[in-house]
Protein backbone atom coordinates (compact mmCIF):
# COMPACT_ATOMS: atom_id res chain seq x y z
CA UNK A 1 0.00 0.00 0.00
CA UNK A 2 2.89 2.63 0.87
CA UNK A 3 4.20 1.59 -2.68
CA UNK A 4 1.17 2.54 -4.25
CA UNK A 5 0.56 6.17 -2.26
CA UNK A 6 4.31 6.74 -3.20
CA UNK A 7 3.68 6.23 -7.37
CA UNK A 8 0.63 8.40 -6.50
CA UNK A 9 3.04 10.77 -5.51
CA UNK A 10 5.33 11.14 -7.97
CA UNK A 11 2.62 10.88 -10.70
CA UNK A 12 1.32 14.03 -9.69
CA UNK A 13 5.00 15.21 -9.01
CA UNK A 14 5.53 14.54 -12.79
CA UNK A 15 2.34 16.29 -13.87
CA UNK A 16 3.66 19.52 -11.96
CA UNK A 17 6.95 19.58 -13.36
CA UNK A 18 4.88 19.19 -16.64
CA UNK A 19 2.82 22.10 -15.96
CA UNK A 20 5.74 24.48 -14.06
CA UNK A 21 7.62 23.88 -17.40
CA UNK A 22 4.48 25.23 -20.12
CA UNK A 23 2.93 21.81 -20.50
CA UNK A 24 5.69 19.69 -22.43
CA UNK A 25 8.98 18.35 -21.39
CA UNK A 26 11.43 15.45 -22.76
CA UNK A 27 11.97 12.35 -20.68
CA UNK A 28 15.60 13.90 -20.16
CA UNK A 29 14.15 17.06 -18.67
CA UNK A 30 11.70 14.92 -16.37
CA UNK A 31 14.72 12.77 -15.19
CA UNK A 32 16.80 15.89 -14.31
CA UNK A 33 13.76 18.19 -12.53
CA UNK A 34 12.87 14.80 -10.20
CA UNK A 35 15.54 13.17 -9.77
CA UNK A 36 13.48 9.74 -10.31
CA UNK A 37 14.80 7.42 -12.08
CA UNK A 38 14.53 6.96 -15.89
CA UNK A 39 12.68 3.34 -16.17
CA UNK A 40 10.54 4.84 -12.97
CA UNK A 41 9.40 8.16 -14.95
CA UNK A 42 8.94 5.75 -18.11
CA UNK A 43 6.72 3.50 -16.50
CA UNK A 44 4.81 6.36 -14.92
CA UNK A 45 3.90 8.67 -17.90
CA UNK A 46 2.78 5.42 -20.15
CA UNK A 47 0.20 5.06 -17.20
CA UNK A 48 -0.51 8.96 -18.19
CA UNK A 49 -0.46 8.32 -21.95
CA UNK A 50 -2.86 5.28 -21.45
CA UNK A 51 -5.13 6.94 -19.68
CA UNK A 52 -5.20 10.42 -21.65
CA UNK A 53 -3.66 12.24 -18.80
CA UNK A 54 -0.84 13.01 -20.80
CA UNK A 55 0.25 12.99 -24.80
CA UNK A 56 3.38 11.35 -26.26
CA UNK A 57 3.91 14.12 -29.34
CA UNK A 58 6.05 13.17 -32.72
CA UNK A 59 9.09 14.38 -31.20
CA UNK A 60 8.59 11.98 -27.96
CA UNK A 61 8.27 14.87 -25.52
CA UNK A 62 5.39 14.34 -23.24
CA UNK A 63 2.51 17.18 -22.91
CA UNK A 64 -0.77 17.59 -20.71
CA UNK A 65 -3.10 15.67 -22.25
CA UNK A 66 -6.99 16.45 -22.78
CA UNK A 67 -8.39 14.55 -20.60
CA UNK A 68 -6.79 16.71 -17.75
CA UNK A 69 -9.14 19.79 -19.05
CA UNK A 70 -12.45 18.23 -17.58
CA UNK A 71 -10.51 18.24 -14.06
CA UNK A 72 -9.13 21.70 -14.62
CA UNK A 73 -12.63 23.32 -15.41
CA UNK A 74 -14.51 21.48 -12.33
CA UNK A 75 -11.21 22.76 -9.94
CA UNK A 76 -11.77 26.32 -11.61
CA UNK A 77 -15.14 26.47 -10.64
CA UNK A 78 -14.85 25.18 -6.97
CA UNK A 79 -11.13 27.25 -6.85
CA UNK A 80 -14.13 30.29 -7.61
CA UNK A 81 -16.73 29.53 -4.91
CA UNK A 82 -13.91 28.78 -2.32
CA UNK A 83 -12.61 32.45 -3.19
CA UNK A 84 -15.79 34.24 -2.94
CA UNK A 85 -15.38 34.98 1.36
CA UNK A 86 -12.26 36.23 0.54
CA UNK A 87 -13.53 38.23 -2.14
CA UNK A 88 -16.66 39.50 -0.01
CA UNK A 89 -13.88 40.87 2.68
CA UNK A 90 -12.42 42.97 -0.07
CA UNK A 91 -15.58 44.64 -0.78
CA UNK A 92 -16.65 45.45 2.42
CA UNK A 93 -12.98 47.02 3.22
CA UNK A 94 -12.45 48.76 0.53
CA UNK A 95 -15.95 49.37 -1.56
CA UNK A 96 -15.01 48.16 -4.89
CA UNK A 97 -15.64 45.00 -7.06
CA UNK A 98 -13.13 42.34 -6.14
CA UNK A 99 -12.37 39.52 -9.09
CA UNK A 100 -10.34 36.58 -8.95
CA UNK A 101 -8.45 35.23 -12.02
CA UNK A 102 -6.22 32.38 -12.86
CA UNK A 103 -3.67 32.25 -16.59
CA UNK A 104 -5.49 29.87 -18.40
CA UNK A 105 -2.98 29.23 -21.23
CA UNK A 106 -2.29 32.56 -23.05
CA UNK A 107 -5.36 34.59 -21.74
CA UNK A 108 -6.39 35.81 -18.18
CA UNK A 109 -10.03 34.10 -17.01
CA UNK A 110 -12.38 35.60 -14.31
CA UNK A 111 -13.27 32.87 -12.19
CA UNK A 112 -14.85 34.48 -9.40
CA UNK A 113 -16.45 38.27 -8.65
CA UNK A 114 -18.20 40.07 -5.98
CA UNK A 115 -19.72 43.24 -7.16
CA UNK A 116 -19.10 46.35 -5.15
CA UNK A 117 -22.86 47.94 -3.58
CA UNK A 118 -22.25 51.58 -5.42
CA UNK A 119 -24.70 51.87 -7.85
CA UNK A 120 -21.95 52.60 -10.28
CA UNK A 121 -19.87 49.39 -10.11
CA UNK A 122 -17.41 47.68 -12.48
CA UNK A 123 -18.67 44.43 -13.52
CA UNK A 124 -16.71 41.15 -14.97
CA UNK A 125 -18.53 38.19 -16.31
CA UNK A 126 -17.18 34.95 -14.49
CA UNK A 127 -15.49 32.66 -17.33
CA UNK A 128 -14.84 36.03 -19.35
CA UNK A 129 -10.86 36.14 -20.99
CA UNK A 130 -9.09 39.00 -21.53
CA UNK A 131 -5.49 39.32 -22.87
CA UNK A 132 -3.05 39.72 -20.12
CA UNK A 133 -0.77 42.71 -21.12
CA UNK A 134 -3.90 45.40 -20.41
CA UNK A 135 -5.38 44.32 -17.39
CA UNK A 136 -4.33 44.81 -13.89
CA UNK A 137 -5.04 40.60 -13.30
CA UNK A 138 -2.91 39.97 -16.34
CA UNK A 139 -0.10 41.90 -15.61
CA UNK A 140 0.09 40.53 -12.13
CA UNK A 141 -0.39 36.91 -13.63
CA UNK A 142 2.66 37.38 -16.16
CA UNK A 143 4.93 38.75 -13.40
CA UNK A 144 4.85 35.35 -11.99
CA UNK A 145 6.27 34.52 -15.35
CA UNK A 146 10.10 34.64 -16.08
CA UNK A 147 10.37 37.08 -18.92
CA UNK A 148 11.35 34.35 -21.98
CA UNK A 149 7.68 32.93 -21.03
CA UNK A 150 6.30 36.37 -21.32
CA UNK A 151 7.46 37.28 -24.61
CA UNK A 152 5.99 33.67 -26.13
CA UNK A 153 2.50 34.42 -24.71
CA UNK A 154 2.52 38.19 -25.97
CA UNK A 155 3.62 37.08 -29.79
CA UNK A 156 1.03 34.74 -29.57
CA UNK A 157 -1.63 37.16 -28.32
CA UNK A 158 0.31 40.09 -29.80
CA UNK A 159 -0.44 44.06 -27.51
CA UNK A 160 -3.71 45.38 -29.18
CA UNK A 161 -3.90 48.88 -27.71
CA UNK A 162 -7.55 49.62 -25.80
CA UNK A 163 -6.75 52.93 -24.45
CA UNK A 164 -4.48 55.80 -25.01
CA UNK A 165 -2.23 54.21 -21.65
CA UNK A 166 -2.12 50.53 -23.06
CA UNK A 167 1.50 48.81 -23.06
CA UNK A 168 1.86 47.96 -26.69
CA UNK A 169 5.92 47.57 -26.49
CA UNK A 170 7.08 43.89 -25.19
CA UNK A 171 10.27 45.70 -23.49
CA UNK A 172 8.20 48.48 -21.79
CA UNK A 173 5.55 45.76 -20.63
CA UNK A 174 8.65 43.53 -19.14
CA UNK A 175 10.33 46.51 -17.40
CA UNK A 176 6.52 47.39 -15.60
CA UNK A 177 6.68 43.78 -14.65
CA UNK A 178 9.76 44.03 -12.87
CA UNK A 179 8.69 46.99 -11.14
CA UNK A 180 5.09 44.95 -10.44
CA UNK A 181 7.55 41.90 -9.00
CA UNK A 182 9.49 44.49 -6.74
CA UNK A 183 6.60 46.00 -5.58
CA UNK A 184 4.19 43.39 -5.01
CA UNK A 185 0.98 44.38 -6.96
CA UNK A 186 0.21 45.58 -10.45
CA UNK A 187 -2.54 48.14 -11.33
CA UNK A 188 -4.28 49.13 -14.85
CA UNK A 189 -4.68 52.66 -15.05
CA UNK A 190 -7.29 52.81 -17.65
CA UNK A 191 -5.15 50.64 -19.80
CA UNK A 192 -8.10 48.23 -20.92
CA UNK A 193 -11.03 51.10 -20.27
CA UNK A 194 -10.84 54.64 -19.96
CA UNK A 195 -12.45 55.56 -16.76
CA UNK A 196 -11.80 52.42 -15.01
CA UNK A 197 -8.54 51.57 -12.67
CA UNK A 198 -7.85 48.24 -11.08
CA UNK A 199 -5.29 47.29 -8.79
CA UNK A 200 -4.06 43.38 -8.47
CA UNK A 201 -2.24 41.10 -6.49
CA UNK A 202 -1.26 37.69 -6.94
CA UNK A 203 -2.07 35.13 -4.87
CA UNK A 204 0.81 33.27 -3.32
CA UNK A 205 1.55 29.59 -3.26
CA UNK A 206 -1.87 28.92 -5.80
CA UNK A 207 -2.21 25.46 -6.88
CA UNK A 208 -2.47 27.54 -10.20
CA UNK A 209 -1.18 31.39 -11.27
CA UNK A 210 -3.92 33.37 -9.95
CA UNK A 211 -4.51 36.91 -8.91
CA UNK A 212 -7.05 38.92 -6.80
CA UNK A 213 -8.25 42.68 -8.07
CA UNK A 214 -10.48 45.39 -7.16
CA UNK A 215 -11.36 47.44 -9.64
CA UNK A 216 -13.64 50.82 -9.81
CA UNK A 217 -14.12 54.32 -11.49
CA UNK A 218 -10.79 56.21 -11.44
CA UNK A 219 -12.55 58.99 -9.74
CA UNK A 220 -12.94 56.57 -6.89
CA UNK A 221 -9.64 54.88 -7.44
CA UNK A 222 -7.38 57.50 -7.48
CA UNK A 223 -3.62 56.11 -6.87
CA UNK A 224 -4.22 57.67 -3.54
CA UNK A 225 -6.75 55.09 -2.32
CA UNK A 226 -4.57 52.52 -4.30
CA UNK A 227 -2.03 52.98 -1.50
CA UNK A 228 -4.90 52.31 0.98
CA UNK A 229 -6.00 49.54 -1.01
CA UNK A 230 -2.70 47.19 -1.00
CA UNK A 231 -2.15 46.79 2.39
CA UNK A 232 -5.51 45.14 2.64
CA UNK A 233 -5.34 43.22 -0.36
CA UNK A 234 -2.20 41.57 0.42
CA UNK A 235 -3.53 40.84 3.96
CA UNK A 236 -6.80 38.74 2.69
CA UNK A 237 -4.19 37.47 -0.90
CA UNK A 238 -2.09 35.82 1.90
CA UNK A 239 -5.02 34.20 4.30
CA UNK A 240 -6.82 33.21 1.37
CA UNK A 241 -3.41 31.31 0.00
CA UNK A 242 -2.89 29.98 3.40
CA UNK A 243 -6.65 28.59 3.42
CA UNK A 244 -5.92 26.74 -0.23
CA UNK A 245 -2.43 25.37 1.54
CA UNK A 246 -3.71 23.99 4.23
CA UNK A 247 -4.40 20.47 2.00
CA UNK A 248 -0.91 20.09 0.70
CA UNK A 249 0.41 20.79 4.38
CA UNK A 250 1.19 17.19 4.32
CA UNK A 251 3.37 17.59 1.28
Amino acid sequence: MAEGVRSLERTFELLEHLADAGGEMALSELTEVSGLPMPTIYRLMRTLVNQGYVRQQPSKRYALGPRLIRLGEGASRLLGSWARPALARLVDEVGETANMAVLEGDVAVYVAQVPSRHSMRMFTEVGRRVQPHCTGVGKALLAQLPDARVREILGRTGMEAHTPTTFTDQDALLAELKRIRERGYAVDDEEQEIGVRCVAVPLPGAPALTALSVSGPSARMTRAAVDDVVPVMREVAAGFAEELGAGRAGR
